[in-house]
């Protein structure tokens, strides 16, 4: 099969190539997938499960990407729940070979069926805004109807999907960014935006809940408009300064069946719209992880036409 590789991280997206790999066998509790869209996260390079596997061990020449939606091909010994032919998206673990390739390998209970309505490309772009949004928000932030909600980046990958999240969920939602992210965020719900570079943070009206993906100085200065007894939680790091009433939580997202079942749900009715950006095919996968080349919105690899 085609898949793209890395080999040195001090290269970066220099050590990456196109290469051929063997296809992957199923081992217990497996599926093979055939991949026919992915994404890239931008900063997956840095990542240690990039590199190494769970016992720290290098598993070079590695496949990235971990988000994907296809049709399975092969099942593993015991595996359950899924079946040969079916339409999957989902969530591939860290420390294996990723979704930039023809096929690949992931357990059974990271997946979840993909509507025959719903394309190979949207079902990829859902996977992890999707996940990351809904724990941040419900799983960790435990948001209630009729919270005020700060979402950092708003108009980004994954805090539109988290303003989308929040305001179906009854909250009010004040997004953040730059100046000209403003309109993005508000199309997607933003009932305030905050201007990083040109507003004051610290004006706004205390809220329940900060979700963060941005982390360093504006994650310590959100604290201060959190009210007391509620909650910051972040994707980015943990946050230094730790108040005795705030909650802070740094999570890493996890792949979940149920969730990804309700996230493609809230998609078919109309009540969720992904963000998407560039679009590219498996021989420009190397390219694409360039930023230059990534621009706004969720890079995909349309691997199979």
């Amino acid at each position: 099969m085609k898949a793209i590789v890395v080999t040195d991280q001090a290269a970066g997206t220099a050590g990456m190539k196109l290469v051929e790999r063997p296809e992957p066998q199923p081992t217990i509790n497996d599926v093979v997938v055939q991949v026919h869209a992915a994404c890239i996260t931008g900063d997956e390079l840095s990542w240690p499960s990039t590199w190494t596997d769970r016992a720290d061990h290098d598993r070079r020449p590695a496949i990235p990407g971990h988000e994907l939606a296809g049709v399975v091909t092969a099942l593993g010994y015991g595996t359950t729940g899924l079946s040969v032919g079916q339409r999957v998206f989902g969530l591939t673990d860290w420390y294996r070979d990723g979704t930039l390739a023809e096929y690949v390998a992931v357990e059974s209970r990271n997946l979840a069926p993909l509507p025959g309505d719903v394309d190979f490309t949207v079902g990829a772009a859902l996977v992890m805004p999707g996940l990351t949004a809904w724990q941040g928000l419900f799983d960790h932030g435990r948001l209630q109807a009729g919270q005020r909600v700060l979402v950092h980046g708003a108009a980004g990958i994954v805090g539109s999907m988290a303003v989308q999240l929040a305001r179906e969920a009854g909250a009010y939602v004040i997004g953040t960014g730059r100046a000209d992210g403003r309109k993005t965020a508000t199309e997607f719900g933003a009932q305030e935006y905050v201007d990083l570079d040109n507003d004051k943070l610290e004006a706004i009206d205390r809220v329940d809940l900060v979700f963060d993906v941005l982390g360093g100085d504006i994650a310590k200065r959100s604290l201060g408009v959190v009210r007391a007894g509620g909650t910051l939680v972040t994707i980015a790091g943990p946050v230094e300064a730790q108040p005795a009433n705030v909650t802070t939580i740094d999570f890493v997202v996890e792949a979940n069946r149920f969730q990804l079942n309700e996230v493609v749900h809230r998609f078919r009715e109309g009540r969720l719209q992904t963000n998407i950006g560039n679009i590219a095919s498996l021989d420009e996968a190397v390219a694409a992880f360039n930023p230059t080349k990534r621009g706004k919105g969720k890079t995909i690899i349309r691997v199979r036409p």
